[in-house]
């Protein structure tokens, strides 16, 4: 979860860098079976005030800001020419009384700058902005903020303090970075920590990059900035394996291909992290133990990764292909490097009407490809035409072919759905996604809900899946909405869910409404439904009106067929029905019309059902399309 750029210093992949020539001599020096100490944790015993690792706080942009004054004025940010402090640090007042929102752990009026370094670290999460202090107090008798140093650091870019200043770290580096946050290490879904992790030394001399500031001179002492690297092998062994425990073999991982930055003087070997009461050092401590220093070696000191190569365009391809019309394919830019900060915009151009590409595609900022949609058109004959990429002056082209289908595509429609909100909890509403005859091969498609005048959040939780699939045989899936309850006075409101990267069959209707209704009683619906008719004989084409809540009454309706395009009499046979119920506590009934199979070459056809005279409901969706699909 890197904070600064990809290409920070302590974002940088260090795997491959040249090892220090005097690497053993300054590992001679650490000593070479000293241990490493996780020096981060919770609370040094239940409840207490005082704990381990460094606390970190988030505000947004619009925390007011305040003055501290500084004792190394002319090295920190927040102050004018003279030194005189202006406003300019985020510090919640909560952090004057309240612990933990300190280093150490006492709050800011409980004055132990004596005792530790005492960092208060605040992160804007709007502007994502970096504010860091040194040894801060908060003077009742002053009501003033009062620290050694502090420094501000804009995350959305590479800012480098000036040569010879510090920080609120020794080194002039900041300190978020390198701090192992227990999401990071604990969770299985961030498949590692990828940054360097902050170090601490006894003694030091001097400073190499990526570091601006000194903090001793010491002889045969590592200078700040220094890296040390895990290796991957010792006597023929990969040291992070020493411990079973996944989340300290993670951090062992991000040591081999991150390293550690020696960044202040300190305890010998003591890595940084976050203040968690979640952190468990009864496993920590262990693990840390099976290492020593002996297993680290020092990269060359002052070592930058080269300069990246700007990146053309390689190649554009598309897969499947051929591709049988009104299928997708997925198409693929890849660039000669990886893509820039910011990434790389390739433009896209097709030639052909058979199939149709975005206007552009981004490869993403340290990737060298992407990938896009390809949508093609049902053809009667196959169809060559080109697909073209460019980026930095570079054109790439391929040819992609679309094939006539050997038999018609089936059509893809969801349905609308009324749901009542309910007063408290939640509730689901549950969208069928329908094909109108079943396919010989799955059908894919990616469904997602989308804002109308309902917020997900607050109205609903959204949702998006991929990967959809409708296999070979069958003709329905469903899709559940959670909708949440609440007593507020409103309007129904709306949100939609909508169908997209359709494989396997043509989009007859790509989205639908969710309405949720404000608890006004049921409301009453009827769905489309779409049958091929056939070339003898009747098939039925079966309708289901629905309610959007259980009643505690029967309800009642009448429902009928007009015709569309579709003839009664000749492509389906006319019903018309009074007096129809739906028993209290029930939610369906069906109706079903007969439909007349033929072999006439003709186009699709369509017929309406609608319902009318409703009593113990009001009507939402009052007409339902059937669509009879020429199968000739």
């Amino acid at each position: 979860m890197p904070v600064f750029p990809a290409d920070n210093w302590w974002n940088v992949d260090i795997s491959s860098a040249p090892v220090d020539t005097g690497s053993a001599s300054y590992i001679s020096y650490i000593g070479s079976t000293r241990r490493p100490h996780p020096d981060f944790g919770g609370e040094e015993s239940p409840g207490s005030t005082a704990i381990y690792g460094f606390p970190y706080v988030i505000v947004n942009g619009s925390q007011p800001k305040q003055a501290v004054t500084f004792e190394y004025w002319d090295e920190s940010d927040g102050v004018d020419s003279t030194g005189k402090s202006v406003p300019f640090y985020p510090i919640p007042t909560q952090a004057i009384t309240q612990p933990h929102w300190i280093e150490g752990g006492a709050a800011g009026n409980v004055d132990q700058r004596g005792e530790s370094d005492r960092h208060l670290l605040i992160i804007d999460c709007t502007n994502r902005y970096l504010y860091e202090l040194y040894n801060v107090y908060y003077s009742s008798s002053q009501s003033k903020w009062l620290a050694g140093s502090g420094a501000f650091f804009d995350m959305k870019r590479n800012n480098r303090r000036p040569e010879g200043w510090t920080s609120a770290d020794a080194s002039g580096l900041a300190i978020f970075p390198g701090l192992i946050r227990y999401d990071e290490a604990a969770n299985s879904a961030v498949p590692e920590i990828n940054h360097a992790l902050r170090v601490t030394v006894r003694a030091t001399n001097g400073y190499v990059f990526p570091a601006s500031h000194r903090a001793g001179s010491t002889a045969g002492a590592l200078p700040l900035g220094a890296r040390l690297r895990l290796k991957r092998s010792v006597n023929g062994v990969d040291p992070a394996l020493r411990t079973s425990d996944p989340i300290s073999r993670k951090i062992f991982r991000a040591m081999q291909k991150y390293g550690l930055i020696v960044a202040d003087n300190g305890s010998d070997m003591y890595i940084s992290g976050t203040f968690d009461v979640r952190w468990n050092n009864s496993v920590l401590n262990p693990a840390f133990s099976t290492l020593s220093a002996s297993d680290f070696e020092v990269v060359q000191l002052g070592w930058k990764p080269p300069a990246a190569t700007a990146p053309t365009l390689s190649s554009v391809s598309a897969s499947p292909n051929p591709v049988t019309g009104g299928r997708s394919a997925t198409g693929t830019v890849t660039l000669s490097a990886v893509a820039p900060t910011g990434g790389a915009i390739v433009a896209l151009a097709s030639a052909s009407s058979a199939f149709s590409v975005p206007a552009s595609v981004t490869v993403a900022q340290g990737a060298r490809s992407a990938s896009f949609p390809i949508t093609t058109a049902a053809t009667s004959t196959a169809t060559t035409g080109t697909l073209s990429a460019t980026y930095a002056g570079v054109r790439q082209t391929t040819a992609f072919t679309v094939n006539p289908s050997s038999q018609s595509l089936p059509s893809l429609s969801i349905g609308n759905v009324a749901i009542g909100e309910g007063n408290s909890g939640t509730r689901t509403a549950t969208f069928t996604v329908r094909l109108s005859a079943p396919s010989a091969s799955n059908v894919t498609y990616t469904i997602a809900t989308a804002n109308n005048s309902a917020a997900a959040g607050t109205d609903y939780v959204a949702r998006s899946l991929g990967g959809q699939t409708i296999t070979a045989g069958q003709t329905t899936r469903t899709f559940t909405v959670t909708v949440n309850g609440d007593t507020s006075r409103e309007s129904n409101e709306s949100f939609y869910v909508r169908l997209s990267s359709v494989s396997g069959a043509t989009v007859a209707a790509g989205q639908a409404t969710g309405v949720i209704l404000n608890d006004d009683g049921p409301t009453l619906s009827i769905g489309d439904v779409s049958v091929s008719e056939g070339n003898s004989g009747t098939k039925l084409a079966t309708f289901t009106v629905r309610l959007s809540q259980a009643s505690s009454s029967n309800v009642t309706y009448s429902i009928a067929t007009r015709n569309g395009s579709a003839a009664a009499g000749s492509d389906y046979v006319a019903r018309s029905l009074t007096g129809q119920t739906i028993t209290a506590g029930q939610t369906s009934r069906t109706f079903a019309v007969t439909i007349n199979g033929d072999q006439a070459r003709e186009n699709n056809e369509t017929f309406l059902v609608s319902l009318s005279a409703p009593r113990g409901a009001t009507v939402f969706d009052s007409q339902a399309q059937g669509l009879i699909t020429n199968d000739d």
